[in-house]
């Protein structure tokens, strides 16, 4: 796999690239890094795809800023923009998870140009997301409480990591932990939050993005404890263009390592079919 450095003004991103053939772009979310698809990414190599898997800003081996508005959504969206055109392609399937699924939707919206077609994973359309009401508003209580500097990274390493491994309860929990404890990472990991989830986000009118053109496949696992499934089904509203939704039972909120080859099955059959 070749790694390269990509460059969206001062910023570096580390870019993994793998195979031939069309290309898909896969965006991690918190608390991951570009590791996330190492399950799936073979999958989709062998069956005829370039794999592109940047570390996003703040993350693993890519540049890590320390002004909490370098962060904002415009400023994320300029880096999948950037690794779009260090690819010399004009456009890609983009998939995301997590905080990456939220990156993926609005690069969707507002470059529509760069899109073949999206791939959603657990979290749905900003706007589905912000007006699900309040099962998904107490199921995102964290948000809340990662928005204040020091607070949520104190939160997270408290007991040696208690809610790393209690709530979070990630695959690669002691993986995870000592990624997040490198370079600075359990902070500026959160810079996503703090720049993008205003705390009264679901008091104020959500917000609203171009509709979204590119056919549009969204995931859901029945075992999601941050993620409800109607910020992912009302999604649909928002689509211009065709929306699937498939829905997993029994996995948890990281589907990449949990369901690998189930996910792949989709990604392909997805690509396949809206070539």
């Amino acid at each position: 796999m070749e790694s390269v450095r990509v460059m969206n003004g001062e910023v570096g991103l580390r870019l993994r690239v793998e195979g031939n053939g069309p290309t898909v772009l896969l965006l991690h979310g918190w608390p991951d890094t570009s590791a996330l698809w190492d399950e799936v990414a073979p999958k989709l190599v062998s069956a005829g795809y370039r794999v592109a898997l940047p570390d996003l800003r703040g993350c693993g081996d890519s540049d890590k800023p320390d002004d909490v508005n370098l962060y904002q959504m415009n400023h994320l969206v300029g880096d999948v923009s950037a690794i779009i055109e260090a690819l010399d392609i004009e456009k890609v399937s983009l998939v995301g998870h997590d905080w990456g699924a939220n990156l993926a939707w609005a690069t969707t919206a507002f470059r529509p140009d760069l899109v073949e077609r999206l791939v959603a994973l657990s979290v749905g359309h900003p706007t589905a997301f912000c007006s699900s009401g309040l099962d998904q508003q107490l199921k995102s209580w964290y948000m809340l409480l990662f928005h204040f500097d020091g607070l949520g990274e104190a939160f997270l390493r408290q007991n040696d990591h208690e809610a790393m491994r209690r709530w979070v309860r990630h695959p690669r929990v002691e993986e995870v932990i000592k990624e997040l404890e490198r370079d600075g990472q359990m902070r500026t990991h959160l810079m996503w939050y703090r720049a993008n989830a205003r705390p009264n986000m679901f008091l104020t009118p959500p917000p609203s993005l171009p509709p979204i053109q590119a056919p549009t496949l969204g995931i859901w696992s029945s075992g999601d404890f941050a993620l409800s499934e109607g910020q992912m089904t009302e999604s649909a509203a928002y689509c211009a263009g065709e929306f699937r939704y498939l829905r997993l039972e029994s996995y948890g909120h990281w589907i990449p390592l949990e369901a690998p080859g189930e996910l792949g099955a989709a990604l392909i059959d997805f690509f396949s079919a809206t070539s």
